[in-house]
C-alpha cells in the first residue's frame, strides 16, 4: 500500500513557496513537474493553461489553482537546470511567470546569453540576475522539487498530479477538462 501511494500520490503538498497561479484553497490544484527544454513539458503547460481557458467561464474564479515544479532533467536536457535557475531568479524579481512563458516559448534557445536576454526583455536587475545564477542561489530549491518529485514516483517530465493524485489520462485538452471537472464534484 505504501509503494501505491509513491507511485500514485503526490508526496510534498502543496506548499505557499510554490509557483502558484490561483489559490491553495480551490477546489482543484494542478501541480506540474516540468522541464524548460523538454517538448512534452512546454506541450503539457500549454494544454492546462487552455483547459484553465475553457473552464474559467463555467467556473468560479478561484476553483482551480496551477503550480509548477522544476524537474529539469539533465541527462538528456543540458540547458533545463540552468533555464529554471533563471526562473528562480526572475522569481526573486517578481517576474516568475513571465519567464515561466518566455522559457518555454523559446525552449530551443536556453543558453546563458539567451537567458540574459529574456531577463533583460523582462527589465530584470541584470548584475541581481547574474550574480543569482553565477552563486547557484536557487540550485537547493530546484534539487528540492526534484527530490520531492522522485518521491512522489515521478522519473520524466512533465508529470502532473490533480488534487494531489497523479493524472495518467491521455494528455488531450477534454480528458484534461474531464478529470478538473470530476476533482471539483
Amino acid at each position: 500500500m505504501a509503494d501505491d501511494r509513491k507511485h500514485h500520490s503526490l508526496f510534498v503538498p502543496p506548499l505557499i513557496q510554490d509557483h502558484i497561479q490561483g489559490v491553495l484553497s480551490a477546489s482543484v490544484v494542478l501541480i506540474m513537474y516540468g522541464d524548460y527544454e523538454c517538448f512534452q513539458s512546454a506541450n503539457a503547460y500549454r494544454l492546462i493553461k487552455a483547459a484553465q481557458q475553457q473552464l474559467s467561464h463555467s467556473l468560479a474564479e478561484n476553483d482551480v489553482c496551477f503550480i509548477f515544479r522544476h524537474f529539469p532533467q539533465k541527462q538528456i536536457h543540458p540547458h533545463a537546470q540552468r533555464a529554471a535557475e533563471a526562473a528562480e531568479a526572475a522569481a526573486m524579481q517578481g517576474q516568475f511567470w513571465q519567464m515561466h512563458e518566455m522559457l518555454f516559448i523559446y525552449q530551443q534557445a536556453l543558453e546563458n546569453g539567451y537567458l540574459v536576454e529574456y531577463a533583460n526583455r523582462l527589465g530584470l536587475d541584470i548584475p541581481r540576475f547574474l550574480q543569482d545564477l553565477s552563486k547557484g542561489v536557487y540550485v537547493d530549491h530546484i534539487i528540492a522539487d526534484i527530490q520531492g518529485g522522485y518521491r512522489s514516483g515521478v522519473e520524466a517530465a512533465p508529470a502532473l498530479f490533480v488534487n494531489e493524485i497523479r493524472y495518467r489520462e491521455r494528455w488531450t485538452i477534454e480528458q484534461l477538462i474531464v478529470a478538473i471537472v470530476a476533482a471539483i464534484n
